[in-house]
């Protein structure tokens, strides 16, 4: 087996038996390095691969915002507005080129990874 095809194999098997807490953070975790790259690549010019990573972030949030159950919590209409916004900005992004609006939406993103990391340590840190 090669080398990709073992990490494919690994990435694969770690999603499928990884707790919903745990792949909310993965998709975070991707989000912010789609972001990563693709602000990266507006900076040296690379419009192709920072357009592809943007569609990709947008993709993610999407996905995010279409699982996010808006009555579970207070907060849920405020984050659902929240992605509806980092999509527009994400597509605004990607239109103009403009980085400011990249790294803008990667420091929600990140703001967001990091307290769903930290409730997802705490669920798991309290046990069954």
């Amino acid at each position: 087996m090669t080398t990709q095809a073992l990490r494919n194999r690994y990435v694969s098997d770690s999603v499928a038996t990884a707790p919903p807490s745990k792949l909310l953070v993965m998709l975070y975790d991707r989000l912010v390095l789609d972001l990563m790259i693709a602000g990266q690549s507006l900076e040296q010019g690379d419009r192709q691969t920072a357009s592809g990573r943007m569609q990709h972030a947008q993709e993610i949030i999407m996905e995010l915002r279409a699982t996010l159950d808006t009555t579970a919590w207070s907060g849920g209409p405020g984050l659902a507005s929240l992605y509806s916004f980092l999509i527009t900005e994400l597509v605004q992004a990607n239109v103009t080129g403009d980085r400011s609006r990249v790294e803008s939406v990667q420091s929600f993103a990140e703001q967001l990874r990091d307290a769903w990391r930290e409730a997802a340590a705490q669920v798991i840190g309290a046990g069954p």
